[in-house]
């Protein structure tokens, strides 16, 4: 089965911070196959075999199929003897040497999305402080993740008739309104994420929304944080409401709406959100 690239970077990404925080000096993991209950070890970091690579672990089975089971983290002293796990995979783990072993979820919207392994080749208890850090990096991806979802989301959600809806079409009219609220989410969504490929692909996105393929139209060059506040804005949003969204101070907000004013030749708020859907600069 296939595995979603941008994803598994995610995995690959938070495995890199286990090894650094906890010394560990081997790390593992993958993701839930979709509509299976079982993780695909596809990530692998410090090992010293493939014997562990696109291994299936059912859940409830060994260490991390129990983690994913139980929702939460597991670690065994010496893996191939613990009477805490059942052992379908010794045979991987014993290829790779690994005795000590911790198995930390990944838990988005309350549903096990990954695994994240960490491990020693010698037996010897893993602390509190290392499970610790393990668990650190587990919600980091876990927050990856949910960003993920939410702009996918968004992007599903922002999926117009038409460029223009007729005046006398209702259901054109509200199914734009729906656009522009994506759009503004999206804008203020895209500086919170930190993979900056999906954070391109957002803002890609957010332009195609406003004005095409075309971009925007010559004239007023606005800046990324001027677009953010007349997007939001445009949704009908308080210069309040605007400086909790994108977490900034509302003195901010009013300086960038002061400067896209003035780009925009407008007087008033209402002047520039029209003069910015005019030029392409929102939907």
């Amino acid at each position: 089965m296939a595995v979603d690239a941008a994803e598994a970077a995610q995995i690959r990404s938070a495995l890199v911070r286990l090894r650094r925080t906890t010394g560990l000096p081997v790390a593992f993991g993958g993701l839930v196959e979709s509509g299976r209950r079982q993780v695909r070890i596809s990530e692998l970091s410090g090992t010293a075999t493939t014997a562990l690579s696109a291994l299936a672990v059912t859940a409830g089975n060994g260490l991390g199929g129990r983690a994913v089971a139980l929702s939460r983290p597991c670690a065994v002293t010496d893996y191939s003897v613990s009477r805490q796990i059942s052992h379908e995979y010794d045979l991987p783990v014993a290829a790779e040497g690994l005795r000590s072993v911790l198995a930390v979820p990944v838990v988005v919207r309350r549903r096990v999305r990954g695994v994240l392994y960490g491990a020693l080749r010698t037996a010897q208890p893993l602390g509190d402080r290392t499970l610790g850090a393990a668990v650190a990096a587990a919600r980091d991806a876990e927050q990856a993740l949910v960003l993920r979802d939410e702009a996918d989301e968004l992007l599903a959600a922002a999926s117009p008739p038409s460029r223009t809806p007729a005046a006398h079409d209702p259901a054109g009219g509200a199914a734009w309104e729906q656009v522009r609220e994506a759009h503004a989410a999206l804008r203020a969504l895209a500086p919170r994420i930190a993979d900056p490929a999906l954070r391109d692909e957002l803002l890609r996105a957010c332009g195609l929304l406003a004005a095409g393929d075309d971009g925007p139209a010559p004239g007023p060059r606005l800046a990324p944080r001027e677009v953010d506040v007349l997007a939001c804005v445009a949704a009908g949003a308080t210069n309040g409401a605007v400086a909790e969204r994108l977490g900034v101070g509302p003195e901010t907000v009013k300086s960038y709406l002061r400067s896209a004013m003035r780009k925009l030749g407008a007087r008033t708020r209402t002047e520039a959100v029209a003069a910015a859907r005019r030029t392409g600069w929102l939907p």
